[in-house]
């Protein structure tokens, strides 16, 4: 049973860390590698409005999510605009924004352990014999509405639609008038502000510290890889293969084997199935 009820809490995070990576490339077709960088930048935002401001933790919270999707749709706008199609110069453009936050908030002075968020719930219960806090309860509960209502949002709202049709055939919105840039924009704010939400319900079960942005980033390629890069479905599902693995390897090998089961997952599904298991890439009999 603590195989089972903690391998879909761990399930439901790498779902949490992957879903805004998944939509801003499923949108846009754009490799945010700064994902991981807006993960840490929302939980030093929501620690300085709370203890630094002395704002109320919840006006904290959404004060952060809005200002993390300012900050997604102003990096697009600023930088990503100007390399978007260009592949190599995405990635390290992205990737770039992310070491600039990542060490930048580093030189500050934000570092060590000293800096946490409260939990929503305090305390602990026990399901089946298995004691699990109410914090990760409520991550699993976050997690399945989330999902749902991402699905009622890209299926019944126009902007959602929009959302979807750029994600499907990027010629064939535009020759609708939906403007891929500004769809673009919007995914980015998105996907930043679902980072955000990862980061507030994730950070209060520990330390916010700057290495936390570099895992959260391969993690998040490592689900978008397996599931098929752009597949929100597929992040979802391939969310539980590894967070499941990541459990079985922590029970008969140890936990700092974790990292080693995402990136050996990433290995072979790029030698097995590139495409991922809903992906739309060519495999290589295709372009052959």
């Amino acid at each position: 049973m603590d195989i089972l009820i903690y391998g879909t809490i761990n399930s439901v995070t790498l779902a949490l860390y992957a879903l805004g990576f998944a939509l801003v490339y499923g949108v846009s077709r754009l490799p945010n590698f700064a994902h991981g960088a807006i993960y840490v930048l929302s939980g030093f935002i929501a620690w300085s409005a709370f203890n630094t401001l002395g704002l109320n933790y919840l006006l904290s919270i959404v004060l952060t999510m809005l200002i993390t999707a300012l900050i997604g749709s102003a990096i697009y706008m600023l930088f990503l605009i100007r390399v978007r199609g260009m592949a190599i110069s995405e990635i390290i453009a992205s990737y770039a924004i992310a070491l600039a936050i990542l060490e930048g908030l580093r030189w500050k002075g934000f570092k060590g352990m000293t800096y946490t968020l409260p939990v929503f719930i305090e305390g602990s219960t026990s399901i089946a014999g298995v004691s699990v806090d109410y914090q990760r309860l409520l991550v699993v509960g976050v997690g399945a509405a989330l999902v749902a209502f991402l699905w009622v949002f890209t299926h019944h709202t126009r902007i959602g639609l929009a959302l979807r049709g750029m994600a499907q055939d990027e010629r064939a919105a535009l020759m609708l008038g939906i403007d891929s840039d500004v769809m673009a924009v919007v995914a980015m704010g998105l996907g930043s502000m679902l980072a955000a939400l990862a980061a507030l319900m994730l950070l209060p079960l520990g330390n916010i510290v700057v290495e936390s942005g570099y895992n959260v980033l391969i993690l998040a390629i490592a689900v978008c890889i397996v599931g098929g890069i752009g597949s929100w479905a597929g992040a979802v599902m391939a969310a539980f293969l590894i967070g499941f693995a990541q459990i079985l390897t922590v029970v008969y090998l140890g936990a700092h084997y974790q990292m080693v089961v995402a990136l050996l997952a990433i290995i072979l599904t790029l030698i097995l199935k590139p495409s991922g298991l809903f992906g739309q890439q060519k495999e290589l009999e295709e372009r052959v």
